[in-house]
């Protein structure tokens, strides 16, 4: 969701330096990378310990909620997010959202667009009752692909990631994964995707076996049919 669809996780990054900036801690762009796509309670409790900051890490992702309620719904889409997910809806090609955020940050979106959100078949947020472990762990998109009605073997899925740390997730669980990696990332932690893209508008369905979009160039290779995660 943050960073994939939504431009929402640099969002968080300036809701964190807020907090810090209130106790005259500074947040470093080197910590900034380090704790990009991981989940809200990790966040809170490495800044905390890194920065030494003087409350606890409950305390701190309190604080961010509270910053999170009045801020996320005006997170924008990002290029090409509404042309795929509405061309696969289109074609039936089932979606499911799969993001290390929690249920209650999925929510504020979801209620702030309804219909883009409705294009899910279901979503699965680190604080499922299923979920066990976010990611790195390959349990949120596992959970993700056992809810789909024909219940899809991992190979069948694909994959799209914004994070090294989602990257990892889709790996473990066995399934393909279409990064587009954030441009302050290094080359090395986009080396296990199975494509690395700029923005959704590079992606070209066809190499997956998906529906081609018809405002752009004709099928060049297919790679392997795949059901949509």
């Amino acid at each position: 969701m943050d960073g994939t669809v939504l431009n929402s996780e640099i969002m968080y990054h300036k809701m964190i330096k807020q907090i810090c900036d209130k106790y005259n801690k500074k947040y470093p762009k080197d910590l900034q990378i380090k704790l990009y796509g991981e989940t809200d309670k990790a966040i809170c409790t490495t800044v905390v310990r890194e920065l030494k900051l003087p409350v606890s890490p409950d305390e701190f992702e309190r604080q961010m909620n509270e910053l999170a309620q009045k801020v996320l719904p005006g997170a924008p889409l990002l290029k090409g997010a509404e042309r795929l997910l509405t061309h696969l809806h289109d074609h039936k090609i089932l979606m499911a959202l799969a993001t290390n955020a929690t249920e209650q940050a999925v929510r504020l979106q979801a209620t702030a667009r309804p219909k883009l959100f409705g294009l899910f078949h279901h979503k699965v947020s680190v604080t499922d009752p299923e979920v066990y472990r976010g990611k790195p762990q390959p349990d949120i998109y596992l959970v993700a692909a056992s809810r789909f009605p024909d219940k899809p073997k991992p190979r069948e899925c694909l994959v799209f990631e914004d994070s090294a740390v989602g990257v990892l997730a889709a790996k473990e669980a066995g399934m393909q994964v279409v990064m587009i990696p954030d441009s302050r990332l290094d080359r090395d932690q986009t080396r296990q995707a199975t494509l690395v893209i700029k923005t959704l508008l590079e992606f070209k369905p066809e190499l997956f076996g998906l529906p081609p979009f018809q405002d752009g160039p004709r099928p060049m290779e297919r790679v392997e049919k795949i059901k949509e995660t």
